[in-house]
């Protein structure tokens, strides 16, 4: 055992000096990524917001007769301009005209009656009680004809204001139920369209009342401003929606249902946040999923870290990033999906 020990240790301290000596490889020249940098600078503190919707109008509206009938007229059509006023459509009265006859006779009785009440309760003949009865007869009979007459007016169909018949929902002949929709009308005439957006929460927090916005549809380009935001959200979509009226008059190549675009002109406050926003270009921007995305920032050490932002809005040639870039100096904008965390890069013009 002993000259087998002897005989090992040489070997041992020989391949140990060997490994000792070997040479560090040094790095190669291809793991060096050249890359296109640029400074970042706080924003201005105004962020767009880029959405899209429908146009409609804030007084849609559903028109219905208030009593039950067959449809005697429809007076108009799809996509007919329409006066306040109006006459839209007619029930056959047949029926009830007679009601409202039949509550007419039955308040003149009651009349008769509570007349003769009070002649009789003169002589002592009546008692005060059948004075009273007579009375509240009268009452109830003069109650039920104003009804009749309610209703008679309400077997008609008139245009509430100005506006477009958008939709057509019956046809002459048809039962119409009391309540049932028979036409969808707007408001048009009045100029007061909105595009109707919907936004998640982030952005309907940053969106205001008097925003500006610009409108664009396959027709042209119009000024906007933000006039309403909801205040719940849509069960459906889990969003919240927010109108934008246009400014001045209304184009007439808008119609109800047509989709449209628009960017939000949002302004910050400038003490509480300008240290704190950042313009990026697009391609600086990587895996962006809704409001988050992330981007490669460079350290002094000319190696990158891969770090998430918080996207705050987009504007026409650029993303509004809101948090994530606050001790970063620069960021990578050419040459990115070549990088992972740490990289050693190269900065090219």
């Amino acid at each position: 055992m002993k000259h087998i020990s002897t005989l090992l240790l040489p070997a041992i301290l020989f391949f140990g000096a060997c490994k000792q000596e070997q040479p560090v490889a040094k790095k190669n020249v291809d793991d060096v990524i050249p890359v296109k940098v640029m400074q970042l600078q706080s924003h201005n503190g105004q962020a767009n917001i880029a959405v899209s919707g429908q146009f409609t109008t804030d007084d849609e509206t559903y028109l219905s007769f208030k009593t039950g009938g067959v449809i005697d007229r429809i007076l108009v059509k799809d996509g007919d301009a329409v006066r306040k006023g109006q006459l839209l459509a007619v029930l056959k009265l047949t029926e009830i005209d007679a009601q409202m006859q039949q509550a007419n006779l039955a308040f003149e009785k009651a009349k008769r009656d509570n007349a003769r009440a009070t002649s009789l309760y003169k002589d002592s003949v009546a008692t005060l009680e059948q004075l009273e009865n007579s009375k509240t007869a009268l009452d109830l009979a003069t109650q039920q004809l104003a009804a009749a007459k309610f209703n008679r007016s309400y077997s008609e169909i008139r245009a509430a204001k100005d506006g477009y018949i958008l939709r057509k929902l019956t046809n002459e002949g048809q039962m119409a139920g009391p309540g049932v929709p028979v036409f969808q009308t707007n408001g048009a005439a009045s100029n007061n369209w909105v595009l109707r957006v919907s936004v998640g929460d982030k952005q309907w927090a940053a969106i205001a009342p008097g925003n500006k916005a610009t409108i664009h549809t396959e027709t042209g380009d119009y000024a906007a401003a933000v006039s309403r935001k909801s205040q719940g959200t849509d069960p459906a979509t889990g969003l919240l929606s927010v109108d934008i009226s246009l400014s001045g008059k209304t184009p007439a190549s808008i119609a109800t249902g047509m989709f449209g675009k628009a960017v939000i002109e949002t302004g910050y406050n400038k003490t509480q946040h300008a240290s704190n926003i950042y313009s990026i270009p697009y391609d600086a921007l990587l895996d962006a999923d809704g409001s988050t995305g992330y981007v490669f920032i460079v350290n002094e050490q000319n190696k990158v870290s891969k770090v998430k932002v918080e996207i705050e809005g987009i504007e026409k040639d650029s993303v509004i990033i809101s948090d994530g870039l606050q001790d970063a100096s620069s960021i990578v904008i050419s040459g990115s999906a070549y990088l992972t965390d740490n990289s050693c890069i190269r900065i090219i013009q």
